[in-house]
C-alpha cells in the first residue's frame, strides 16, 4: 500500500483512539519495551474511553495529542520503509483531525439513537484498530 495512503490511516485511527497508530507501528516493528509502553497506553485508554467523564476528544489539549501521535506513528513508518517522514506525519495529523470528528460524530449519531453506549465504543474501536492494524504491515 502506498505510504502516503498508510499515514492516512494511522491518522484516522488516532482520531479513533490516540495511540493506535503508534501501538499498531510498535507492534509490527518495534522493540520489546516501545511495545510495552504503547499496550500498555493503549489499554489505559481503552478503558478511559468508556468512562462517562471521559474528556472530549475534540477539546484542544486531546486533538493535540491525536495529532503528535499520529505524526509520530507515520513519522517511524516511513524512516521503516527508508523514506522522509515529513509528508507522512503531516497526512496522518491531518487524517488525524477528520478521524477525530468522525469518530465523535459517530458516537453522537449512536446516542441520538438511545443505542448503549459501550457496543458503539466498541464498535469504534473495532474499526480504529483494524484501520491501524492494515496501514502498519510489513
Amino acid at each position: 500500500m502506498w505510504l502516503i495512503a498508510r499515514a492516512a490511516l494511522l491518522g484516522l485511527s488516532s482520531g479513533g483512539r490516540s495511540v493506535a497508530a503508534p501501538a499498531a507501528v510498535a507492534f509490527s516493528s518495534g522493540s520489546r519495551p516501545w511495545r510495552a509502553v504503547t499496550a500498555a497506553a493503549a489499554v489505559g485508554e481503552f478503558v478511559v474511553d468508556k468512562l462517562p467523564n471521559a474528556p472530549s476528544r475534540l477539546a484542544p489539549a486531546p486533538l493535540a495529542g491525536r495529532l503528535a501521535f499520529a505524526g509520530l506513528a507515520a513519522g517511524f513508518l516511513a524512516r521503516r520503509e527508508g523514506r522522509n517522514p515529513i509528508a507522512p506525519a503531516l497526512v496522518a495529523a491531518a487524517a488525524a483531525v477528520g478521524g477525530s470528528y468522525a469518530g465523535a460524530r459517530w458516537r453522537a449519531y449512536a446516542a441520538d439513537r438511545h443505542w448503549a453506549a459501550l457496543p458503539a465504543a466498541l464498535a469504534e474501536d473495532a474499526v480504529t484498530w483494524g484501520l491501524a492494524t492494515a496501514a502498519a504491515r510489513r
